[in-house]
C-alpha cells in the first residue's frame, strides 16, 4: 500500500470513529408498565409456574393438568428466542395448600404467569396473593362461579381461566338427570369445598326449576372414611338419584358405600369432573359401575386434541391422560405465550422486557383464539372458556368412562 493510501485510509477510520462516537446512543429500556415489568436476559428463559395438586387422593387432576402444560411447552420450542422454564408448588386442592403455594410463588420476582389453581378453594386464598404480586394467573380447572363475577370481591385483577363455570356443568347435570334419566327426585352430597358446594347448589336449584324435587342436602367430611350416616339419611327419602360432585377419594369412597345401604341399591349416583380420573375406577372397584359424571365433552375439542395433542401426550408421558383438564391446561399455557408474543419488548442484545400490566391487558383481550377446548374469547372478569359439557358412564375395570349424553 502507497503512503498516500494508507494516509487516506487512516483518515477514514478517524472519521468513522468521530462519527460512531457522536452519533445518539440508543436509550437503555426504561419501564412504564403500571405494575412493573419482568426482565428476561439474553439465554435465560421465560419462567411460567404452576400451582397444582400433584400429591394426595386428588393428585391425578393436577398432574395430568402439568402434563398438558409440558406438552404445550414441548411443541411451542423457543419462546421469542427463550426457552420456557417451568417450577411449581403444590396447591394441595385446600385453602391451606392455596396459601403456602401463593405464598412461596408471589416473593419470586422473576415469574411472568402462574397456571393455576386446581381446586377453586385453593384459588380464593392463592390468588389474591399472586394478583397483588403483579402476576397474571391462568387457571385451567377453577370452576366456581364467583372467581370470575364482576364486582365479586374474590374476582382479582390478572386472574383468568379456561375452565368453565360451574353454572354450565351444574345446569347441564341437571338436565341430564331430568330429562334423559327421567329422574324427578334427588338429593345432593358436598364436602365443604368451595367446589363441591357451588356445584351442588347450582344442580338442585336447575333440577327444581325443571320440576324435579330435592329430597336433601347432605355434607360430609372430605377426609372422612365411612359415609354410611350420611349415606342412610338420604336412603330415607328414597331418591332416585344422588348428586356427589366431589374429589376423587371421598367421591369413590361414596362410590362402594352406597351400594351397601339398604333403599340406595337401585339409586342412581352422579358424580362431576372432580371425580374423572383413573383413580375413581381403582378407588371404587366394581361399585363403578354404572356412575355418571358430568365433566367437559372431549368430543367437542378441536380436531387437533386427537391428531396432534394426544399422540404427543402419550409420547412424553407413556399414558393416555389421567384426568380431565389437560387440554385446558394446553390452552392456557397457549394464550400466555400469546400474549407474551404481543407485548414483549426485545433489546437488540435479546434482553425482554414484559410489563405485568401489559400481559394482563393482552390475556383480557384474547378473542376468538383457536385452543383445543375451543374458540376462546376472554371476558373482562377472566372467563375464557367455550364451554361445552357432557356425561359420561363408568364400567368396573375401565378408563376412560364413556359418553353417553348429549
Amino acid at each position: 500500500m502507497s503512503k498516500r493510501l494508507f494516509v487516506v485510509f487512516s483518515l477514514v477510520i478517524v472519521v468513522s470513529m468521530l462519527i460512531a462516537a457522536c452519533a445518539p446512543k440508543a436509550k437503555p429500556y426504561e419501564c412504564t408498565d403500571a405494575i412493573g415489568c419482568v426482565d428476561v436476559a439474553p439465554g435465560d428463559p421465560i419462567h411460567i409456574a404452576y400451582a397444582l395438586v400433584i400429591a394426595g387422593p386428588d393428585e391425578t387432576l393436577g398432574i395430568d393438568t402439568r402434563n398438558g402444560i409440558d406438552v404445550a411447552i414441548a411443541m411451542k420450542g423457543k419462546l421469542l428466542g427463550h426457552d420456557v422454564k417451568l417450577t411449581g408448588e403444590d396447591d394441595g386442592c385446600s385453602a391451606e395448600g392455596g396459601q403456602a403455594a401463593g405464598t412461596k410463588l408471589s416473593a419470586d420476582p422473576s415469574l411472568v404467569a402462574v397456571i393455576g389453581t386446581s381446586c377453586s378453594s385453593a384459588a380464593r386464598v392463592a390468588v389474591p396473593l399472586l394478583s397483588q404480586a403483579g402476576f397474571t394467573i391462568v387457571s385451567p380447572s377453577n370452576t366456581a362461579p364467583d372467581l370470575t363475577i364482576a364486582g365479586n370481591p374474590n374476582n382479582h385483577p390478572g386472574y383468568l381461566r379456561t375452565a368453565h363455570s360451574d353454572l354450565h356443568q351444574g345446569a347441564a347435570a341437571a338436565k341430564f338427570a331430568f330429562e334423559f334419566l327421567k329422574v324427578t327426585k334427588a338429593a345432593t352430597i358436598h364436602d365443604g369445598s368451595l367446589y363441591a358446594e357451588k356445584l351442588a347448589e347450582v344442580f338442585a336449584n336447575s333440577f327444581v326449576e325443571l320440576g324435579g324435587t330435592i329430597t336433601s342436602r347432605e355434607a360430609v367430611d372430605k377426609d372422612a372414611t365411612d359415609f354410611k350416616s350420611a349415606l342412610t339419611k338420604i336412603a330415607a327419602d328414597q331418591p332416585q338419584l344422588i348428586y356427589y360432585p366431589i374429589f376423587v377419594k371421598a367421591g369413590a369412597l361414596i362410590t362402594r358405600q352406597a351400594k351397601e345401604v339398604p333403599g340406595l341399591e337401585e339409586t342412581v349416583l352422579m358424580g362431576a369432573d372432580g371425580m374423572f380420573s383413573s383413580d375413581v375406577v381403582e378407588g371404587a372397584g366394581a361399585a363403578v359401575e354404572g356412575l355418571f359424571v358430568s365433566s367437559p365433552d372431549l368430543e367437542a375439542f378441536a380436531a387437533e386434541y386427537d391428531s396432534v395433542f394426544l399422540p404427543k401426550y402419550q409420547e412424553m408421558f407413556g399414558t393416555i391422560p389421567i384426568s380431565i383438564f389437560h387440554a385446558h391446561a394446553f390452552d392456557a399455557a397457549n394464550i400466555i405465550f400469546a400474549a407474551i408474543e404481543k407485548v414483549a419488548v426485545k433489546d437488540a442484545d435479546g434482553t425482554l422486557h414484559i410489563g405485568r400490566q401489559a400481559l394482563r391487558d393482552a390475556l383480557y383481550a384474547t378473542k376468538d383464539f383457536k385452543g383445543l377446548t375451543g374458540n376462546l374469547t376472554c371476558t373482562p372478569t377472566g372467563d375464557c372458556a367455550d364451554p361445552v359439557i357432557a356425561v359420561y358412564e363408568y364400567h368396573a375395570g375401565e378408563y376412560p368412562p364413556e359418553r353417553i349424553w348429549p
